[in-house]
């Protein structure tokens, strides 16, 4: 009988988990056509959506036990377009935006030139995050604890804040805004390509019990976001991005000290 024509059985998709990364995929595209329009506000906002689903879909995934080969490979490239390519649009047309209306004083003669270091910086950004989100994949002895290099939701989520800060606060702009947005947008992308370990917190465990004095810091992160949550949520990205080089560069002093000192 010809192989060709054996019948083989259709495997089907499991709807939920599946559903939950399409969502996360709409956030990301609609975070690109927002910033198209100018509406970086809700680009950045639509960022953030697109995190809070992609950590849904894989505890759906497990919960349900409908985890399967195609869901991962599914929200890989989802992941790809909310985290990867959405921020660096962002970023481009945010960019393109102060140079087209000179709000940056005395660069327009040189428009040119910052407009090809943007389009670069984001670039790098996208390739990084291609290149992480492959690494990810294809290393299957990590340890759960931590993630090897800035996880590209918390890098898309670092753009996102930024972008999120400089819309809320006029006084953000000019040249400061275009240098800050092109240097965050290339460290994020190098921060992605990085060894560092980051923490993953995977393994916390939110059904652990907590003692009683514990509970007050629900209501004061909380409060801590509230006042200001453009620039605390900036704040917590910068202080997690910076952890990844200084636990390294701890690391690497403690050892020196306990090397033995050679004649």
């Amino acid at each position: 009988m010809d192989g060709r024509y054996v019948n083989t059985r259709r495997k089907g998709i499991y709807l939920l988990p599946n559903l939950v990364t399409t969502g996360g995929l709409f956030a990301g595209f609609y975070s690109i056509v927002a910033s198209i329009d100018g509406n970086f506000g809700h680009a950045a906002w639509a960022i953030f959506a697109a995190m809070l689903l992609d950590g849904l879909d894989g505890r759906v995934a497990r919960l349900t036990s409908t985890a399967s080969e195609f869901g991962k490979e599914f929200d890989s490239l989802a992941d790809m377009v909310s985290f990867g390519v959405a921020p660096a649009i962002v970023v481009y047309q945010w960019s393109a935006e102060l140079l087209e209306n000179r709000v940056v004083q005395g660069l327009a003669e040189n428009a040119g030139i910052w407009g090809r270091l943007v389009w670069l910086a984001t670039f790098l950004y996208v390739a990084a995050a291609a290149f992480r989100l492959a690494r990810f994949n294809s290393n299957v002895a990590q340890d759960r604890r931590f993630f090897q290099g800035l996880a590209s939701p918390a890098a898309a989520a670092g753009v996102a804040s930024m972008i999120w800060v400089a819309t809320a606060y006029d006084g953000f702009g000019g040249l400061a805004a275009l240098v800050a947005g092109v240097t965050i947008t290339a460290v994020t992308g190098l921060l992605m390509m990085s060894r560092f370990a980051y923490m993953s917190f995977k393994d916390f465990n939110p059904g652990r019990r907590l003692r009683f004095a514990q509970l007050l810091l629900i209501p004061l992160v909380i409060i801590v976001i509230a006042l200001e949550p453009p620039v605390t949520i900036f704040g917590l990205f910068a202080v997690y991005a910076a952890s990844g080089p200084a636990a390294w560069l701890w690391h690497r002093r403690r050892a020196k000290r306990h090397d033995p000192v050679t004649p």
